[in-house]
């Protein structure tokens, strides 16, 4: 471990003395350089390219880069060298072209562009009236040449300083740069072209790529002028069309300076930043982020970063794992073959190869005139060059300027054509034409479009997305991973080998960036009042409702028929339930009406076996075996609410239920009536004589049955009961009930059972007083009284439960009111019967009643 921990330090130092070395041995040529360059041609391009720049400080050398001064005072920027390279490959291919421009060369003038309008203008006005030692006035001198076209950029700024000039003399210019909306501006600018079309579909692209990774939480940095204000819009648009919220916006100022400390502030919100803008005005901002080694953020950009400052230096890089946008485009193998051959010796008028194969390949100055001598490395060439001092790569600037070029040349072809059918030219003879005539032949080329002409390369709406591989700092790798289409169609726009991406240090997996961690499967969003809609907290769903989804903006009710599980993720058939005779319950309920249905059985056949007896005898005999039968109909009455229901069962639910308990009170009636009947009967003159003769309690029992039976009919016509399915008293269960139909009917049956009740319990109240041996009155009354009560407590206890519980309530009901008048109406019965047979005799009788006799003459 300590072994490793020295190697890496001593890795980290050879950069420093590495470099250390070269600053001691560059040469003061180095830092000689003039504005200019130019190659011969009949015909002369413009080029306006920022690639140095100085600064009017103190010259600090820097403790140990080789190119970078402490106060700038002069910087290269190898970089855009790339730019100078396009240029002469789409020259020297048309040149050595036969069918393009025959007998016409084409050249080009280089200026430096700084960053200084006053430097900018000047350049321009120079090139425009040809101020050099050789060439005093354009088209009249010793070398006749012909200005056609100028190309200006990267940026919009530098292009509409140089286009202010240009626009006095309608001269042709052509910008490289990206797309401006103010360059299109045909009343300011009639003669300038902008080679990258116009296209809305870059915000699309990256917000598509956010969507992708499900990166929700995301900060834009933004250009503060009127691009930046443009695409901050369209970025606002897409992103609450696809549900991103952005964190923050910082809009760069106009001019950067490191101290704005503030400009940092609530960076750390998101791990994904998005920066869009061009490489002059994001330079400042991609210097101030490479020092600051931010290497946990996600940088999604439109142009890649050019910084050329210590942070090279490092193992670790703050643009490491970035994401690019850059267009579509074909790699030419041709431009890789030309770079090969360039070279300082081939292009001697080249003011900065020079520089490089001095700086790069141990070439040396002479003491005078600064000339470079041969005594390079051996096979030096640009595309040994590290990536982030020059990228050899056609990138979209350079595509730009090379069909910039061919779009001029194109023109120059076909107004060479015109004046040929108008006018042939005589032997040896060249064009003839002034620069503003151009114009009408690049506005058809534009408008042809779009650089769809032989030997161009064409840029659309299609997008190449980019990884930058740079650790160890140096590598500089741009990798493909994907690319965006805005034609393809929906939902294949976007295509990513994800397995490629390189993210940066900090992330071992794909980077999360949400201002909320997600709502899993069984929660849902809800947003906090105030804060923007990706800022939620998550809350369960509601009983019976699931999300299956993450993220889920509302729980989804599950189906009558269904229920959420634990997780609340899934819906789950319920299970049909209702009251079985293979429940514990059910079972237990059955088992008791039988019993209770048997041992009423049981009495019946004591009744039978002693018939003859007094005490069965007492008290109407018919009625007493009417009732026992009545009460064996009672109990089993009650199994048919055991068990699935149907429309039969539920239809013989209510019909046994009321009649059978119809039959049982009336006869419970007609027994008080018999008691109080055949006491009063021994008093001559007496009505009742007639009705115990004529044995009128017997006709209480079918009248009082044919009004309940009425009642009954009156209820199944109207509304009868049905199978009905409570979804609700039991979670996960669908129980099967017979529902009652009618309400009010129901309560007519239950309460005319309670009349005929208590129409018992008062005549049995009435007989209490008679003599007790032949008078069962107190146990009709007592029986009557529990009936009585257990069916007033039964309707609140009823409506208060739910599902098979309140069947099993009705049951229990049935149950308890027959076993009442069993148990309290024959109960003594069958214990004199059964246990004192002695007292079930006449004689026993007889003699009771003379002791009673004795007993009142006595008193």
């Amino acid at each position: 471990m300590l072994f490793s921990w020295i190697f890496i330090q001593l890795i980290l130092q050879i950069p420093i003395f590495f470099c250390d070395f070269i600053s001691f041995n560059i040469s003061k040529c180095y830092y000689i350089i003039t504005e200019d360059f130019h190659r011969k041609g009949d015909v002369v391009i413009g080029a306006f390219f920022p690639i140095h720049t100085y600064y009017t400080m103190n010259k600090i050398p820097h403790s140990y880069l080789p190119y970078y001064y402490m106060d700038n005072y002069l910087q290269y920027n190898f970089k855009n060298y790339k730019y100078i390279l396009a240029l002469i490959f789409a020259i020297e291919e048309i040149n050595e072209n036969p069918n393009l421009l025959p007998n016409i060369s084409l050249g080009f003038d280089f200026y430096n562009v700084r960053f200084t309008e006053k430097d900018t203008l000047m350049n321009a006005f120079i090139w425009l009236t040809a101020h050099r030692k050789k060439y005093i006035v354009p088209n009249y001198n010793c070398e006749k040449r012909y200005f056609t076209a100028a190309l200006t950029g990267t940026s919009w700024t530098i292009s509409a300083q140089i286009g202010t000039i240009f626009q006095l003399f309608k001269f042709p210019q052509l910008s490289f740069g990206p797309y401006d909306p103010i360059l299109s501006d045909p009343n300011q600018y009639s003669s300038l072209y902008q080679m990258v079309p116009k296209s809305s579909s870059l915000s699309l692209g990256i917000v598509s790529l956010v969507v992708h990774f499900r990166w929700s939480w995301v900060g834009l940095i933004l250009p503060d002028d009127h691009k930046g204000n443009k695409i901050l819009l369209e970025f606002r648009n897409e992103m609450e069309r696809k549900g991103i919220c952005i964190a923050f916006v910082k809009m760069i100022p106009a001019t950067w300076t490191s101290h704005l400390n503030k400009f940092w502030k609530n960076m750390d919100d998101t791990n994904v930043v998005i920066i869009y803008g061009d490489t002059d005005s994001l330079e400042g901002l991609m210097r101030n982020i490479g020092q600051r080694l931010l290497t946990w953020k996600v940088w999604v950009m439109n142009v890649e970063p050019r910084v050329t400052d210590s942070a090279d230096y490092f193992i670790l890089d703050s643009f490491h794992g970035s994401l690019i946008f850059t267009h579509h485009y074909t790699e030419r193998l041709e431009f890789m073959n030309f770079i090969q051959t360039v070279n300082p010796y081939k292009y001697p008028e080249d003011i900065y190869l020079p520089k490089l194969w001095h700086l790069f390949f141990k070439c040396s100055f002479s003491d005078i005139g600064c000339q470079l001598l041969n005594n390079c490395q051996v096979n030096a060439s640009l595309d040994l060059l590290p990536h982030h001092i020059l990228d050899v790569s056609m990138s979209d600037e350079s595509t730009s300027i090379y069909n910039a070029v061919y779009a001029v040349a194109h023109s120059l072809h076909e107004m060479r054509l015109q004046q040929v059918q108008m006018q042939p030219y005589e032997n040896g003879e060249k064009i003839v034409f002034f620069p503003w005539q151009l114009n009408s032949f690049l506005k058809d080329i534009e408008v042809r479009e779009k650089m769809n002409l032989d030997g161009r390369q064409k840029l659309n709406a299609e997008y190449d997305i980019l990884n930058i591989w740079n650790l160890p700092k140096g590598l500089g790798k741009k990798v493909k991973i994907g690319s965006f289409s805005a034609n393809a169609p929906q939902g294949q726009q976007l295509s990513l080998t994800e397995e490629m991406i390189q993210w940066p240090e900090e992330f071992s997996e794909i980077p999360q960036s949400v201002c909320s961690e997600s709502c899993g499967h069984g929660f849902r969003k809800v947003t906090q009042e105030g804060n923007a809609v990706c800022c939620y907290k998550c809350t369960p769903c509601a009983d019976n409702e699931i999300s299956n989804e993450t993220d889920a903006d509302q729980c989804v009710k599950c189906p009558e028929s269904h229920y959420a599980n634990t997780e609340k993720n899934h819906c789950l058939q319920k299970a049909v339930s209702f009251l079985a005779y293979e429940d514990p319950l059910g079972m237990a309920l059955a088992s008791i009406a039988l019993c209770s249905s048997t041992l009423t059985t049981f009495v019946i056949g004591i009744f039978v076996k002693h018939r003859g007896t007094p005490v069965v005898k007492a008290n109407n005999q018919a009625l007493s075996f009417i009732l026992l039968i009545t009460l064996t109909f009672c109990f089993l009455c009650s199994l048919t609410f055991i068990g699935q229901p149907n429309k039969d069962t539920c239809i013989l639910q209510q019909t046994t239920f009321g009649v059978a308990f119809t039959v049982a009170l009336a006869t419970v009636l007609a027994k008080a009536i018999t008691v109080v009947i055949a006491f009063k009967a021994t008093f001559p003159g007496r009505m009742v004589t007639w009705l115990m003769v004529s044995k009128a309690p017997n006709y209480i029992i079918p009248i009082c049955t044919l009004i309940q039976v009425v009642f009954c009919g009156i209820w199944m016509a109207i509304s009868p009961p049905f199978i009905d399915q409570d979804v609700h008293s039991e979670h996960g269960h669908i129980i099967l009930f017979c529902n009652k139909g009618s309400s009010v009917a129901f309560h007519c049956v239950l309460g005319y059972l309670c009349f005929l009740a208590l129409g018992g319990y008062m005549m049995a109240f009435l007989s209490r007083t008679l003599p007790n041996t032949f008078n069962e009155s107190k146990f009709l009354s007592f029986s009557l009284l529990v009936f009585f009560c257990v069916w007033v407590t039964f309707l609140p206890v009823y409506h208060s439960t739910k599902g098979k519980y309140m069947v099993a309530m009705e049951i229990f009901s049935i149950l308890a009111s027959s076993t009442a008048l069993l148990g309290f109406i024959f109960g003594p019965k069958c214990y004199i019967i059964l246990l004192r047979p002695d007292e079930n005799t006449f004689n026993y009788i007889r003699d009771k009643m003379h002791s009673r006799r004795n007993k009142s003459h006595k008193i």
